[in-house]
């Protein structure tokens, strides 16, 4: 009943893809990224990093089956008739 590593790791990845993203959509047009070809990599990262928190905070927030006997899942209940 703990929490769940992937929310405080999805809000991490969360920010810091937020702030990448929009860090490289303001540089767009910047002599920063002749370096790397013309290629805007914080804004490429920060989407790719924003995604995957996405998806660990989704996933660490979905409703979870455990075992609890108060309230059992519904294949385990008593009385249910098949």
């Amino acid at each position: 009943m703990g929490l769940d590593i992937r929310i405080p790791l999805g809000l991490l990845f969360l920010a810091t893809g937020g702030i990448m993203s929009v860090y490289g959509f303001l540089t767009r047009n910047s002599a920063i990224y002749d370096k790397s070809l013309g290629i805007n990599l914080n804004l490429y990262w920060g989407l790719g990093l924003f995604l995957f928190g996405l998806v660990m905070f989704v996933m660490g927030r979905r409703v979870k089956w455990q075992d609890d006997p108060v309230t059992p899942r519904p294949w385990e209940r008593k009385g249910g008739g098949h």
